[in-house]
């Protein structure tokens, strides 16, 4: 089987500011996305009505995850179109449709008003939403890594997990300032959707940062690049290239969609007032963007292996630890704290798995082949996390099942880590034999 190393090739060098508008769409489009989960009860509210069903909390998380099952035919569709087209142009695609998707769902009426039309016009839109963002990170972040001088891809690729996070921040503010003005009942009725419509207003901002950006693919240029050539050292097979891309990226995004999850869990299973869960969103949300930037770095310094063989036993070893002090704490500073804590840790370990991938494969297929293996991840384990993780407490009564998910998460992602060679350009050299 033919071995695969990562083509750089010759793009244009940007400073770091200006990729901060790669990063600024990047973050809106999450924003958008993520914010369903963190708004699911009263989503559920309005959409699966109590007196329609029992469920309505589940059936209100299940079209969370709807929205995954289209992140894999947007991934391939607008993966390769970032391998034909250019990567600006499939940005500038991804960001049309997800403010189109995200208008949709802010607008839809309710079932009160309409019936079953309501739910089926919501997983529509939903859908529409999975696809988009399905072909939002194979693009950036082949730009982020073209655009990055060698010695600090890590830093520039950091940009992407950074400004997804910088979304949860501002999602959480944005919920805690609507859940601490509006009463229970206008936050049902109307108050999540000034949410959606915020994050809206801003896309045509997104679209003109984006436009200004200089494009980084050649398509005939890259079609030279030969799989295969170049340090032997960081070679490795496509296929084996790909079995652990997908564990590792399954791993990580389990760990991320569990601390996203937290927002509902503090609502549903803590019984936490909606103001203070998203004081949770918050914190989250500043923690993990702090340790992206700072996993970026260390990740220049230090190699990507490194990191991620130190951050995910210790997520393994503190996940349960964590939720019992989340549950039994009495002082709503320590839950702080282990919130904070466990954040950081995944944040660390998520960073270097995306770099490493995105380095190593070839620049030809880079886009299109980072699309689909990533939104085959989040499809199977982001789009199932917050269902499962909620199922499996129903069926247990235990409030630690997210946190033994997480465990088990983190051990597959270290041990796929181990088998993985080292991407970083200045320390391939002394990497013996990493792959064979």
């Amino acid at each position: 089987m033919a071995n695969v190393e990562a083509s750089t090739g010759a793009g244009p060098r940007l400073p770091l500011y200006k990729v901060i508008a790669v990063g600024a769409g990047n973050a809106l489009e999450f924003y958008d996305f993520l914010t369903f989960s963190f708004f699911s009860v009263q989503i559920s509210h309005t959409f699966f009505p109590a007196q329609q069903t029992t469920h309505g909390l589940l059936y209100a998380l299940a079209t969370f995850g709807i929205g995954f099952t289209t992140r894999p035919l947007g991934g391939w569709f607008l993966g390769r179109y970032g391998d034909r087209a250019g990567r600006k142009a499939a940005m500038m695609l991804t960001f049309v449709l997800m403010g189109s998707a995200i208008v949709g769902v802010a607008l839809t009426p309710s079932y009160a008003q309409i019936g079953m039309a309501a739910p089926i016009l919501l997983v529509v839109f939903r859908m529409l939403q999975g696809f988009a963002l399905g072909g939002e990170v194979g693009p950036t972040t082949a730009y982020l890594v073209e655009v990055a001088p060698p010695q600090r891809r890590g830093l520039y690729v950091s940009v992407q997990y950074a400004t997804q996070d910088v979304a949860i921040l501002i999602a959480g503010v944005v919920g805690f300032a609507l859940s601490s003005l509006l009463t229970e009942q206008a936050l049902d009725d109307w108050g999540w959707r000034m949410a959606f419509l915020a994050g809206a207003a801003i896309v045509p901002i997104g679209l003109w940062m984006r436009r200004a950006l200089p494009e980084t693919f050649d398509a005939s240029h890259a079609a030279q690049a030969t799989p295969g050539e170049g340090d032997p050292q960081r070679r490795i097979s496509l296929h084996r290239l790909l079995c652990l891309g997908f564990i590792l990226l399954g791993s990580s995004t389990t760990l991320n969609y569990i601390l996203i999850y937290l927002t509902t869990y503090a609502q549903d299973s803590l019984h936490w007032s909606v103001n203070i869960a998203f004081v949770v969103t918050i914190v989250v949300g500043l923690a993990q963007a702090t340790g992206d930037v700072l996993a970026g770095q260390l990740a220049d310094r230090v190699g990507r292996r490194p990191i991620v063989l130190a951050c995910y036993p210790a997520i393994a070893i503190l996940a349960v630890p964590m939720f019992l002090v989340l549950n039994q704490s009495p002082a709503f500073a320590f839950v702080v704290m282990a919130v904070a804590v466990l954040s950081v840790l995944v944040a660390l370990g998520t960073g270097p798995i995306l770099i490493t991938l995105t380095e190593l494969l070839p620049r030809a297929i880079r886009s299109g082949t980072l699309a689909t293996l990533y939104a085959l991840a989040i499809a199977s384990f982001g789009g199932t996390t917050q269902y499962i993780s909620k199922w499996l407490g129903d069926l247990t009564g235990s409030p630690y099942a997210p946190a033994w998910y997480a465990t088990f998460a983190a051990v597959a992602g270290g041990l796929a880590m181990l088998y993985m060679p080292e991407s970083a350009p200045h320390l391939r050299k002394q990497i013996p034999g990493s792959a064979k």
